[in-house]
């Protein structure tokens, strides 16, 4: 099969093979993303292994200043492809590039200075461990975290050429450059933490290497002569178009900004509820759901160019075409994901936990009852990212924002208070389904605007 151009009509089957290779792509980072946390709780121990879930959520904050800048300008490119400016997409592709460089190094310092002072403030509410236990989790904390930031440009290139693969019709090397990552990933950290036994610096190395594969391999494609729709090369300094991109892009930094903080909430409450046992269990639920999760958002990368640049070549066909299919597409999708999480809670918790029956079984209650938010969290995921496509940040981020970080803070904070650790593991159920009535009406409310229905 020939490679599908963003111009063409979408059926349902070449929609799915288009958006495939996002989806493929998104899967396999959430799995090397996880990869420290299985070699760390499998062979280092289950403290340390609490102690990378505890400062995971500053290094993600940082970090996804990339999806930001990939999103955001994402749009703007296909957009510009979609109008017939090729030569003003590749001059935005190569400056949200170097900005994106020049970023990852000034957040990189912040983050290694930031690292000691953030990890004594999660161990704090801690009150099982004694004075010495918490300076070795603040110990554990700074040092996973201290390595992962000397490469966190790379980790922000990653985070931003998902999207541009996919608008360069490349999405299928996009997927190699993941896998290539991902394998990689998978090997140094068997051969750090199992083999040469370098404990959590090994974990933090081997993902540290992968993030220079992921960031710098597409770098070499993009600079060099290639027959894809962008070309990495001369530009000139933007900042109203920058300023533009960030709003566009901002509810995926806040997205992720309020997942960590939402985060750093659920740690708080499952320590005050259950102890470190609560922070562990959640931290395997988390994993897992990246999983999940990534199939909805490896959708959103996929169709979010077809979307950009059908609305930039004004064809209101097929942009009402794209919606109706994306809304049943994320809908089945989502029941297939919840029916897998609760069907399969236990096994996939043993993937992490060995020897410790009680939090096994923690572990295994939490994710069935987290499982039934799936049904609510594909819509809501993709109306975010389709309305960043259409160039419409304020929507984007009312939902995103809304979704990750309000309901959910509400959720978690009051819910415990009449259902105990139960409340904590529904949080996220109460907030997707609220989350969707949001998508709803503003689905309803802008459709006149950009005719998508």
């Amino acid at each position: 099969m020939g490679r599908i151009k963003l111009s063409e009509h979408f059926t349902y089957g070449k929609l799915f093979r288009f958006v495939l290779p996002s989806i493929i792509m998104m899967i396999f980072t959430s799995v090397y993303g996880i990869v420290d946390g299985f070699f760390v709780s499998r062979f280092v121990g289950e403290r340390p292994f609490a102690s990378l879930n505890l400062i995971f959520p500053l290094i993600m904050i940082l970090g996804s200043v990339g999806f930001m800048l990939g999103t955001g300008g994402n749009a703007v490119v296909a957009k510009a492809l979609g109008e017939g400016d090729t030569k003003r997409a590749n001059s935005i592709f190569s400056l949200l590039v170097y900005t994106t460089v020049v970023l990852g190094g000034i957040l990189a310092v912040m983050g290694i200075a930031l690292a000691r002072p953030v990890a004594e403030l999660f161990v704090r509410t801690e009150k099982s461990l004694n004075t010495s236990e918490r300076v070795q989790v603040v110990e554990y904390c700074v040092l996973y975290a201290r390595i992962i930031f000397i490469t966190l440009p790379a980790f922000m290139l990653q985070n931003a050429f998902q999207g541009f693969f996919v608008t360069a019709e490349k999405s299928r090397l996009g997927l190699y450059v993941t896998i290539a990552a991902g394998v990689g990933n998978i090997f140094f950290d068997a051969l750090f933490v199992a083999v040469f036994q370098w404990g959590l610096a090994g974990a933090a190395i081997a993902t540290a290497i992968n993030q220079v594969i992921g960031g710098v391999l597409p770098i070499l494609y993009f600079t060099r002569k290639n027959d894809s729709l962008l070309q990495l090369g001369k530009t000139k300094f933007e900042g109203g178009t920058l300023i533009k991109i960030c709003i566009n892009g901002l509810s995926e930094l806040m997205t992720n900004i309020s997942l960590s903080v939402v985060a750093i909430v659920y740690n708080a409450q499952l320590m005050k509820f259950v102890g470190l046992d609560g922070v562990s269990a959640y931290g395997v639920i988390q994993y897992l759901g990246f999983i999940f999760v990534s199939v909805f958002i490896g959708y959103s990368v996929g169709s979010a160019p077809i979307i950009g640049f059908h609305y930039g070549a004004q064809n209101d066909k097929e942009l009402k075409n794209i919606f109706k299919k994306s809304l049943w597409i994320t809908s089945i999708l989502g029941v297939v994901m919840a029916a897998i999480a609760f069907l399969f809670a236990e096994p996939l918790a043993r993937i992490f936990i060995v020897g410790n029956g009680s939090l096994l079984a923690l572990t295994a209650h939490g994710m069935r009852i987290n499982a039934f938010s799936y049904f609510f969290c594909g819509v809501n995921i993709f109306a975010s990212a389709f309305f960043t496509a259409l160039s419409n940040g304020g929507i984007s981020l009312l939902i995103s924002f809304a979704r990750t970080f309000v309901f959910q803070i509400i959720a978690v904070l009051v819910l415990p208070i009449f259902f105990a650790v139960n409340g904590i593991w529904g949080a996220l159920i109460v907030a997707e389904a609220v989350s969707i009535l949001l998508s709803i009406a503003m689905f309803v409310w802008r459709r006149k605007r950009y005719r998508y229905v």
